[in-house]
C-alpha cells in the first residue's frame, strides 16, 4: 500500500522560509512523478510544482516560479518542496501527489493517483 506523509509546514511571517517533505512507504519516486499542490479555503486544489526525475523535468506555478524550488532525495525516498519569499497568498494546505502514469498532464490533479494527508502553511502578513 502506497502512503505519502507531508511535513514540515507551520506559521511564518511573510518573506520567510519553510521546506516541505514529502515521504513515501510502499513506493518509491518512480518515473511517473511527483507533484506538489495547494488548496486554500473555498478555492479548488492547484498546481504548484512537480518533478519527473527519469526525464530530468522540474516544472512550477507562475505564482512561484523563482521563489519555490522542488528536490527529491532518493536515499530517503522523499520530495521536498524549499518555499522562500513566502506571501500571505501563500497560505494554504500543501499536497504530495505521484502521478499515475506518464500520459496524465502534471497540473492536473486528476493525473495523480496517490495523495498525501496534507500540511497547512500559514503565512501572516
Amino acid at each position: 500500500q502506497v502512503q505519502l506523509a507531508e511535513s514540515g509546514g507551520g506559521l511564518v511571517q511573510a518573506g520567510g522560509s519553510l521546506r516541505l517533505s514529502c515521504a513515501a512507504s510502499g513506493r518509491t519516486f518512480d518515473s511517473n512523478g511527483v507533484g506538489w499542490f495547494r488548496q486554500a479555503p473555498g478555492k479548488e486544489r492547484e498546481f504548484v510544482a512537480a518533478l519527473v526525475h527519469r526525464f530530468g523535468y522540474i516544472g512550477y506555478a507562475d505564482s512561484v516560479k523563482g521563489r519555490f524550488t522542488v528536490s527529491r532525495d532518493n536515499a530517503k525516498n522523499t520530495v521536498y518542496l524549499q518555499m522562500n519569499s513566502l506571501r500571505p497568498e501563500d497560505t494554504a494546505v500543501y499536497y504530495c501527489g505521484i502521478r499515475r502514469d506518464n500520459t496524465g498532464a502534471l497540473r492536473l490533479q486528476s493525473s495523480y493517483a496517490y495523495w498525501g494527508q496534507g500540511t497547512q502553511v500559514t503565512v501572516s502578513s
